[in-house]
């Protein structure tokens, strides 16, 4: 061979292990973004948007969605916790811890020169074997034991910035689940059904679940129609009540006033025609879409509902129009001669409410009402509100993984000091390179005690060596408890959470790692 090619030929190589050193670099600086805001006594991050919108967050699948991230590795990451939050809906900081530490051992791995087919396989071997023992060790929960599913709950918000009102919230996101719940068909729960009105003013205490529905709209009285309503009849409406209007644009030359007299009067006409149709179908409380093309009512339509005793809420949004029709049990109606009694729902009573500075509209006493529940939510300004909302969303979820895999283990970072120990006697019985790389597997893990007991300003090093310990003599629910900065029974001291929310973080994690793992080149494509 000329001296040339062999000079080519060694560069080549360096480059691809160059490429891999760069991808998981990028991924372990996401991974390392995050992880002081695991744990409860994790920090949070202030996300400032360029256009100047400030958000405050511990959830890392916010965190990290809102991060301007360019390089195609870190992107993954992003991905990650992303589905993560799909799958299980709480633990996306997790997750994205678990898969840098993960990587941090792959680098020493291929550093020694494992191939990384190997590690990669390993990997798989190792996480599949992870969510056996984690299966070995989780507690079946019922659904009837209420007070199970709380403190699961409790666990999710523990690290939020609402923890102080987990007393609150925890007991509301369980029975908003358990309201929506179907026991016929518990895996077909939808989070959609439960509808979370944010309003500020007042403090995160004065949040309450609503026994029927809130609008965060006013009812309409600029023509001074009632602003509440007994034994309501309420029709769900998608037309307009306003004067038709042509489909080219067209302008009218009028000459004389006998005609314009003539036109407002058609126009007069029309409008009370429809209200008379909606009046004599018993309906006395509207509600109506927002509409794109026209006006959904005028001015002179709500002068005449006024009249007629009708009270309005307009500008329903479109994608809340099917939990309305499932709460009330009535149907949207397209048109107005479609406006019949049996499309209505009925309510005992249908109010204006202050709330705050602002004004909602409540429905209460809602007849054979659906499967949905409604939260509305209170708070100081509009940061915690909407934190508060993010973390009753998680608190949702947790519950809802309750739901669809009946299991809980212990928090507090027991499960995965558990699940370390027993790979690292499983890698004993393993031959060759497999025995090193899940022996790395179980050490990475350990990452989550660690970051758990650093965020709590806890000594580290002695922690995770006393938690070994305590689980090498058996004690398989030893955890932190950072509230008292020792190590005691997770169960004993209620920290517990759902089985799914620890597998799919381990298994996505190491999907993950896999995949950037098997990169060995970044072809750029003009």
């Amino acid at each position: 061979m000329p001296p040339k090619q062999k000079n080519e030929l060694y560069k080549e190589s360096a480059r691809k292990k160059d490429v891999r050193t760069s991808n998981i670099e990028a991924a372990k600086a996401v991974a390392d973004a995050v992880r002081t805001s695991l744990g409860p006594r994790g920090m949070d991050k202030m996300v400032a948007a360029p256009n100047g919108e400030v958000i405050i967050t511990n959830d890392g699948a916010t965190i990290l969605q809102k991060m301007t991230v360019t390089q195609p590795a870190a992107k993954m990451l992003v991905e990650l916790s992303k589905s993560q939050d799909v799958v299980a809906g709480d633990g996306t900081t997790s997750v994205v811890v678990i898969c840098g530490a993960l990587l941090k051992k792959c680098q020493e791995l291929l550093e020694k020169g494992v191939h990384p087919t190997i590690i990669s396989d390993s990997f798989s071997k190792a996480s599949a074997k992870a969510c056996e023992i984690l299966e070995s060790i989780a507690i079946p929960v019922d659904m009837e034991d209420r007070e199970a599913l709380i403190r699961a709950a409790n666990t999710s918000l523990s690290s939020k910035v609402v923890s102080q009102y987990s007393s609150l919230l925890s007991p509301m996101a369980v029975d908003a689940v358990l309201r929506v719940m179907d026991p016929a068909r518990p895996n077909m729960l939808d989070l959609r059904d439960i509808k979370v009105v944010a309003k500020a003013g007042g403090t995160i205490d004065d949040s309450e679940m609503v026994d029927g529905m809130v609008f965060d709209q006013k009812a309409a009285k600029s023509a001074g129609g009632p602003t509440r309503m007994e034994d309501a009849k309420v029709g769900l409406i998608q037309f307009q009540i306003s004067p038709p209007k042509t489909d080219i644009e067209n302008n009218v030359v009028v000459s004389d006033y006998n005609q314009m007299d003539r036109i407002y009067k058609e126009e007069r006409n029309y409008i009370l025609s429809v209200v008379k149709k909606i009046k004599a179908s018993g309906c006395n409380v509207l509600l109506i879409q927002k509409s794109i093309l026209r006006d959904a009512v005028t001015d002179l339509a709500l002068h005449y509902l006024a009249k007629a005793k009708i009270m309005v809420v307009r500008d329903i949004e479109r994608d809340e129009i099917e939990l309305i029709s499932k709460t009330l049990g009535c149907l949207p109606i397209a048109h107005v001669d479609n406006m019949k009694p049996e499309k209505l729902g009925s309510a005992k009573l249908v109010e204006e409410v202050e709330v705050g500075k602002g004004r909602v509209v409540k429905i209460t006493g809602i007849e054979n009402k659906g499967r949905t529940a409604t939260v509305l939510l209170r708070g100081s300004n509009k940061m915690v509100l909407e934190e508060a909302d993010r973390s009753l969303h998680d608190a949702l979820c947790v519950i809802r993984c309750l739901v669809n895999k009946r299991f809980l283990i212990a928090g507090g970072s027991s499960p995965e000091v558990q699940v370390s120990m027993q790979l690292a006697h499983w890698s004993k019985t393993l031959q060759g390179m497999e025995s090193f790389c899940v022996r790395a597997f179980a050490e990475a893990l350990e990452v989550v005690p660690y970051t758990l007991s650093e965020n709590a300003g806890l000594n580290p090093i002695n922690i995770v060596t006393e938690l070994r310990k305590l689980h090498a003599a058996g004690e398989k629910y030893a955890g932190i408890n950072v509230k008292k900065g020792c190590i005691t029974n997770m169960l004993e001291g209620d920290v517990v959470q759902p089985l799914l929310v620890t597998t799919s973080a381990i298994t996505l994690a190491t999907e993950c790692v896999r995949m950037i793992l098997k990169i060995d080149d970044i072809v750029p494509t003009r």
